[in-house]
């Protein structure tokens, strides 16, 4: 029998070895759904400060989803009024044919029409003796010029009728008593004594080459136009540096993208310089005169009957003029135009246009005012979005889209300062070329203010006519073009290719 002291005692006496420990692992998280081995918790990884990634799109909240589609939408927004405007900008320089066709003939044909040359002013007794006497010399031989003054502006009286007086046989002068006056209520009370089939408008500014209605009546016969529109152009860019831009305005509007728009069949006419066939005008019974843009109204009412409309321009025959003389003048004047447009968008006449797409390009011109004017408000709100707000990197990017056509239209602007100085012998210098550039994005929200009165104006029914004072700064710093007006600069024609080809 076995002791039981024997069988509690242990089978040796030496001491167990000290268990070896398990290597050591690092701890690995597991893969999405699978559970940790053994059941136990894996320690979560340190984190770095870096916040892990989400799904961006479903991250947004509301309020971000409308302010960066508000930033997008105004982005697309503005790249396509800029591309838009520098398609118009270089319309006759993309071929060879197209600027050809867009000027007068170098052999003009023997007269055939009598002009009928209307001249409103108001308050314009500096400048308006001086443009009728050039008027007076026109080599036309079958012409007549109605001088139009109004009934308490003794200054500008006196001076319309020495200038009358030294044109006996050609100056008729028309005392227009209506109230409150308007440059169209004085057009169409002259109209009443007017005796040309084809009658043409001017500026009391205007300085007027003698051989214009000899290529004007030459362009009647051989388009048998119903209207013809010709060039107009600001001369004094270097008076300041919204001059300047204001002066390329003209100088692109005239040159290119007028032509753009008789050939699209509507087309806005431009306030002076305009030989309408008296079939028309009475047809039309003259200008509205309760529009602020007689002659954009005038131009719609034409295209929606589908008038016949020829633009042309040659630097030599173009009706020379002056940027108002104050930066609150230009602003009044850009109120009123912007005004017009919005007056005539109103009016409807454009709906009788006979296409869709005539339509459609009218309401987007027409309608011009109001995407300037929102344009005006939504720049601030959404640079300070931008500054304020963390935008996402592809929100961002997307708001230079329109640098892309605003950079190709001022190298555009700045070939067409050098053509201007050398179509019109003037001398643009390096300061004009930095005047231009740096006058870029104040012009704009100039502009942009002025859009913004104008949609003012038009919602408290504010009808009053602001008119733009002139000083005949143009006169002191005119000169004539030279004899290669026909030719475009290198620079102009790249660029119109370049567009093209896109």
């Amino acid at each position: 029998m076995i002791p039981t002291d024997r069988l509690l005692a242990p089978a040796s006496t030496q001491p167990d070895p000290a268990p070896t420990p398990d290597p050591l692992l690092t701890p690995v998280a597991p893969a999405p759904g699978q559970q940790p081995v053994g059941g136990l918790d894996v320690p979560a990884p340190v984190e770095s400060g870096v916040p892990a990634p989400v799904d961006g799109l479903s991250a947004w909240s509301i309020g971000e989803w409308i302010g960066y589609s508000g930033i997008i939408l105004l982005a697309l927004v503005l790249t396509a009024i800029a591309a838009t405007t520098l398609w118009w900008m270089l319309h006759a320089w993309r071929s060879a044919a197209d600027l050809r066709a867009t000027q007068f003939s170098s052999s003009p044909r023997p007269a055939r029409h009598r002009f009928t040359l209307l001249v409103p002013g108001r308050h314009e007794e500096e400048v308006m003796g001086q443009t009728l006497d050039r008027l007076a010399q026109q080599d036309h031989p079958d012409f007549e010029i109605i001088a139009i003054v109004g009934h308490d502006d003794p200054g500008t009286e006196l001076v319309v009728r020495e200038a009358a007086a030294r044109h006996p046989h050609l100056i008729k002068v028309v005392v227009d008593d209506s109230v409150p006056k308007n440059k169209p209520k004085a057009l169409n009370r002259a109209l009443t004594i007017a005796t040309g089939d084809v009658v043409g408008v001017f500026d009391a500014e205007d300085e007027v080459h003698p051989g214009l209605l000899t290529v004007v009546d030459s362009k009647f016969q051989e388009t048998g136009a119903d209207v013809v529109q010709g060039g107009v152009q600001l001369m004094n860019f270097e008076t300041s540096w919204w001059s300047l831009r204001n002066v390329l305005e003209y100088y692109f509007w005239f040159r290119s993208r007028l032509h753009f728009h008789a050939r699209s069949k509507f087309i806005p006419l431009g306030g002076n310089t305009v030989f309408v066939t008296r079939d028309r005008l009475e047809w039309s019974q003259g200008w509205d005169d309760q529009c602020l843009a007689e002659d954009c109204e005038l131009g719609v009412r034409l295209s929606s009957d589908g008038a016949n409309v020829v633009v042309a321009y040659n630097p030599e025959y173009v009706t020379r003029e002056e940027t108002p003389p104050t930066l609150m003048s230009l602003y009044k004047q850009r109120t009123r135009w912007n005004q017009g447009f919005l007056q005539v968008l109103g009016k409807g006449e454009w709906k009788k246009l006979p296409t869709l797409r005539q339509r459609m390009y009218a309401r987007y011109l027409l309608n011009m005012p109001f995407i300037q004017a929102a344009t005006g408000v939504l720049i601030p709100i959404s640079i300070a979005f931008i500054l304020l707000v963390k935008v996402p990197t592809a929100v961002a990017l997307i708001t230079f889209l329109p640098l892309l056509p605003t950079i190709v239209t001022l190298v555009v602007e700045a070939a067409g300062l050098t053509e201007f100085g050398r179509v019109y012998s003037k001398k643009v210098r390096v300061r004009d070329y930095v005047k231009l550039v740096l006058g870029l994005v104040p012009y704009q929200i100039f502009l942009a203010a002025a859009a913004v009165r104008s949609v003012v104006r038009q919602l408290r029914g504010d009808g009053s006519w602001e008119k733009t004072e002139h000083t005949g700064a143009h006169r002191d710093a005119s000169a004539s073009p030279t004899a290669h007006d026909g030719a475009a600069s290198p620079a102009l024609v790249a660029a119109a290719a370049s567009e093209e080809n896109k």
